[in-house]
């Protein structure tokens, strides 16, 4: 039943994207897909699970994929196709349309099923919340942050005009070059671990590995920093100084002195 939830809502979004031409709709669905399987995990779940787990952890999901998919359709408003997907319909040979679903649309959708599957265990367990689940929910709370701090930090920075062409490098985005990303994976884990507080969620540890690697290694900090430092030249020096993706004290690096080596 979710898998046929997450399918449904990327066919949806892959009709959308036919019609509004723009395949970079498909990320609006993540976060509305995430919380539509959360939901039909806890209608299915009606009557096998505990109540307390069931309703903390659809709720945090629902919360979580709410917002983001708002955010992005809200700064997605006017703009055109994604430069990522742009790149990648590139690679199409025959029927784009075809190209553009097998390599985005049922990607999205597995990978949606596979990232949630511990938000589908833990609406099952019937043990009572747990010192584990709770720490799940401080983390969920610590990523929910970051992400929804950082977001609201560029979104301000970007409306900007006196900021047009710099580097945030200030408020959140002095300590990691990705807020939003490292608290995606924060949130991620917190809604694993309320599944790891009882048995069999251990077994679903694969899926937030995923996502921190998808975020961290795979589409995501990756894709974005591809050529980056073309668009803002300060940001190859904030690269240098600012880590990647967990949030740490910015290095101190002296620009050389004249007449030595960088």
């Amino acid at each position: 039943m979710t898998l046929l939830a997450a399918a449904a809502v990327l066919a949806l979004t892959f009709l959308v994207a036919l019609r509004v031409g723009r395949h970079a709709v498909v990320d609006v669905a993540w976060g509305l897909g995430c919380a539509v399987v959360a939901v039909t995990s806890l209608l299915v779940s009606t009557g096998s699970g505990d109540d307390g787990r069931r309703a903390l952890v659809t709720t945090l999901t629902v919360v979580w994929g709410v917002r983001l998919g708002l955010h992005i359709a809200s700064r997605s408003i006017g703009k055109g196709e994604d430069p990522r997907y742009a790149a990648l319909m590139k690679q199409a040979s025959g029927n784009p349309h075809l190209f553009a679903l097998r390599r985005i649309y049922l990607t999205q959708a597995a990978t949606m099923w596979f990232v949630s599957l511990p938000v589908q265990v833990a609406v099952f367990e019937t043990s009572g919340l747990g010192l584990v689940a709770w720490i799940g929910v401080a983390l969920w709370g610590v990523g929910f942050f970051f992400e929804t701090a950082g977001d609201w930090q560029l979104a301000r920075f970007r409306s900007d005009p006196d900021k047009q062409g710099q580097v945030l490098d200030t408020g959140l985005w002095r300590y990691t070059r990705h807020p939003n990303y490292f608290g995606d994976a924060c949130v991620w884990w917190g809604l694993s671990l309320i599944a790891f507080d009882a048995w069999p969620g251990i077994l679903t540890i694969l899926s937030p590995i995923v996502m921190t690697w998808l975020l961290a290694k795979g589409t995501g900090k990756p894709l974005l920093e591809k050529d980056i430092g073309e668009r803002r030249p300060g940001y190859v020096d904030y690269v240098r100084r600012t880590s990647g993706f967990i949030p740490r004290p910015p290095k101190n690096i002296d620009s050389p002195k004249k007449g030595t080596s960088p």
